[in-house]
Order: structure tokens, then C-alpha cells, then sequence
């Protein structure tokens, strides 16, 4: 059996709900801000597939199952999670930050959490991408649990309070722009209604 690939690893680590057979359809680039949280929704996925993958590490050793895992979650984070970043920091944050001070503020301490998340990274990524290389299966372990828990606290609070509130702020208009230039971002062509 497959530990990070059987129907039960989807359902349990939430990238299917039980009670459906298969995963919703994404939001496209006409709905950035639901983008946003499905990518939020991968990131969940991701860490837990990284624990699981700390787990497997500590049982089993480095086989071919655990390199696999570990290159989804290198790809997935190297990629998908810069673009997330950018289109954060480049689209909703200074748009949000010009509103108020108290946006001003939360943006800013979103950005220090990106800071201290792409610290951690650069400490992880090395590592997921040649696997072999872990020695220190315990130190790797801790390494998972805090990027992880870093991760799923930060996207919790981006989620409740970044974009509840930009659901509520934003136009037609400004979600038209932001989600055209996440698609520019990936050399995706859009044309939005």
C-alpha cells in the first residue's frame, strides 16, 4: 500500500471530503481571492503530507515513496508557494494597506511571517530535494513540525482576516486586475470578463 498516494491518504489529509468521491473543481483566475484560499487548502495538504513524510522517515528510512513525497512537497512549495507569496505581497497587500492603518499594520505582520516562513524554507528545501542527504532524521522531523505549524497559523489568519476582508472591500473591478496579473505572474494568458 502506498502511504502518501491511496484514496484514504486523500481523504484523511483533506484534499478530498468524505463525503464526496472527488475533489471540487479550483477556483480560476476570475475569482483571485478564491484561489487564494484553495491554494491555502494545498498548503494544509502539503504540510501534513510532510509530517506524514518525517513519520515515514523514522519507520521505514529513505525508499522510493518517501523521495516521491519529498519532491511533491519541494515542487509544490519552490513553485506554487512562491507565486502564492508574490501575489500576496504584490496585489492584495498594498492595495489593502492603503485603506487603513489597521490594515497597514496586519499586512505588515503578514509580511514578517512570509520572512520568517521563507526562513524555514531555505532551511527545508535543501533537504526535500535530495533526501538522501537526511541524516538527522529527529532534527528533519522538528524541522517539519515548525515550518508546518508555521505554515497552517499563518494561512489560519491570512484566511479569517486577510481575506474576509478583502472579499468585502474589493470591486469587480480590483478583483478583475488582481486576478489578471496572477495570471501574468504564471505566463498564463487570461482575458476576464
Amino acid at each position: 500500500m502506498r502511504l502518501f498516494r491511496t484514496a484514504r491518504f486523500l481523504i484523511e489529509s483533506g484534499a478530498m471530503n468524505s463525503s464526496q468521491h472527488f475533489p471540487s473543481a479550483a477556483p480560476d483566475f476570475s475569482d483571485p481571492l478564491g484561489l487564494l484560499r484553495a491554494c491555502h487548502e494545498r498548503i494544509f495538504n502539503h504540510c501534513d503530507t510532510l509530517e506524514r513524510l518525517a513519520a515515514h522517515l523514522a519507520e521505514s528510512g529513505i525508499d522510493q515513496e518517501a523521495k516521491e513525497a519529498a519532491a511533491q512537497i519541494h515542487k509544490y512549495f519552490s513553485v506554487a508557494g512562491k507565486h502564492h507569496h508574490q501575489d500576496e505581497e504584490q496585489e492584495l497587500f498594498p492595495r489593502l494597506a492603503r485603506i487603513s492603518l489597521k490594515l497597514a499594520d496586519l499586512v505588515h505582520q503578514l509580511k514578517r511571517e512570509h520572512e520568517k516562513l521563507d526562513a524555514l524554507w531555505a532551511e527545508l528545501a535543501p533537504l526535500l530535494a535530495r533526501p538522501a542527504t537526511i541524516e538527522e532524521i529527529d532534527g528533519f522531523g522538528e524541522m517539519a513540525r515548525q515550518f508546518s505549524d508555521a505554515q497552517r497559523a499563518h494561512v489560519s489568519r491570512e484566511n479569517e482576516e486577510l481575506l474576509e476582508m478583502a472579499q468585502h472591500i474589493f470591486g469587480a473591478d480590483e478583483i478583475k486586475q488582481i486576478g489578471e496579473k496572477m495570471a501574468e505572474r504564471r505566463g498564463l494568458p487570461i482575458r476576464l470578463r
